[in-house]
């Protein structure tokens, strides 16, 4: 049963001492606002980065021919070179680690653009030799038709996939390009589909304005016969992409006669060790929001204790009355701590739905695909967890005061009035 004597003393008592009791609830309000403000934002910044990253496979490498840098073998410094179809083999044969292994050959060459004509329409976009192994490593998704497959990579099929910037310039709005076709460096390709990319801003851009199509037909059309430009390669779940990258690195210095030391003839880039970095930042940013959180909150909590001693110092005769007639110190202890767990207790939950209410606000006014900061939130389990803080909070700051109260002979508490 609900005592209301009890209550309505609470009450009382609260609102004899107004400017106290605000001053109070405020430092409880502001720790919690604050820790479910910091959570939010680091969660927003979190998904703007995962979201830029789409699905990409996080156990993977890129790698691509630089110039030499040292000389060797009688060939000179400064050498250009370019990687093979053969170089797949051999590093499939040899590093039993890698799960999967992509060629890309860029039509036209590293970042030419190729004239793309469909009926009256034409513009000038990335034509990119792929193999249909390229949706598994930076999966797209598919709004028309269909991926490249291997009958296309078999058969050397003039076939082609269309970004969606693509399409939008080169069809009609809403228009099915399917089995229609455009020309390519004056070559008909039919048109199997037509992709979006799963990433956001510039990446998602960029991706978006290409054009795949077969590898071996890009081999063929543009007379690359084993010109391979990089390498995708995904490596088994139980190994490390770094233990990888140094054998890859070994077999195609060895196959295209670089010195072994010679490691800037190689252009990579190891998305394992990004995602690592990537997660261990955001784990510092997430243990840095909870510290500064927490200290926010037990100054806070400190701030109560330090008023409820100066409040309970004012009341030492009340509570030297109440044992005088016979109340417990049991009792006069949860007085003391209703009062304060009751007190953060409301200034926490204000605080919390404060906070989401501001994060929801922004939530609302910031763009879905915005690259720095998107879709703030704060876990259901993390808001659970800070109103048990708040009630643990709440008895902590009570715990003192209290027994200073019950510390004190009731004669004592009467005469210190006198």
């Amino acid at each position: 049963m609900i005592d209301i004597d009890k209550w309505q003393e609470i009450f009382h008592t609260l609102k004899q001492n107004r400017l106290r009791t605000a001053l109070t609830a405020f430092g409880i309000f502001w720790g919690v606002f604050m820790l479910v403000i910091m959570l939010g934002a680091g969660s927003g910044l979190e998904n703007a980065v995962y979201s830029n990253m789409g699905d990409f496979a996080k156990n993977s490498m890129f790698i691509w021919a630089q110039h030499t840098t040292m000389p060797y073998k009688g060939f000179p410094r400064n050498r250009s070179y370019h990687f093979e179809y053969s170089d797949k083999y051999a590093l499939e044969e040899n590093i039993p680690e890698i799960e999967i292994i992509a060629p890309t050959v860029n039509g036209g060459g590293y970042r030419q653009t190729t004239l793309v004509v469909h009926g009256l329409k034409k513009g000038e976009f990335n034509v990119l030799g792929k193999t249909p192994q390229e949706n598994n490593i930076d999966p797209v998704d598919i709004a028309w038709g269909r991926f490249l497959n291997e009958y296309d990579l078999l058969e050397r099929r003039k076939s082609v996939l269309l970004g969606y910037r693509v399409y939008e310039e080169l069809f009609d709005k809403g228009e099915d390009p399917v089995n229609k076709y455009v020309r390519i460096n004056g070559i008909y390709f039919q048109v199997i589909g037509v992709y979006k990319s799963k990433h956001s801003g510039g990446w998602g851009e960029n991706q978006n304005s290409e054009i795949w199509i077969p590898f071996s037909t890009a081999q063929q059309v543009y007379n690359y016969p084993n010109k391979v430009d990089h390498f995708s390669i995904v490596v088994k779940p139980e190994y490390e992409v770094k233990q990888v990258e140094g054998k890859v690195m070994a077999i195609l210095a060895k196959r295209h006669n670089l010195h072994p030391e010679d490691k800037a003839a190689f252009g990579y880039n190891n998305v394992g060790e990004e995602f690592k970095k990537m997660n261990g930042l955001f784990l510092g940013i997430r243990g840095l929001i909870w510290i500064v959180g927490i200290g926010t909150l037990l100054a806070g909590i400190i701030g109560v204790s330090n008023i409820m001693l100066i409040i309970l110092r004012e009341r030492t005769v009340e509570f030297g009355i109440k044992r005088a007639i016979g109340a417990t110190p049991k009792k006069i202890v949860m007085s003391v701590l209703s009062e304060s767990v009751f007190l953060t207790l409301i200034a926490g939950l204000v605080g919390l739905m404060f906070g989401v209410f501001i994060i929801e606000l922004v939530n609302s006014v910031i763009p879905p695909d915005s690259e720095m900061f998107r879709n703030p939130e704060v876990d259901f389990k993390l808001a659970v967890s800070a109103l048990i803080i708040i009630i643990i909070s709440g008895m902590l700051a009570g715990v003192i005061p209290s027994r200073r109260v019950v510390s004190i002979k009731p004669i004592e508490a009467i005469r210190s009035e006198q």
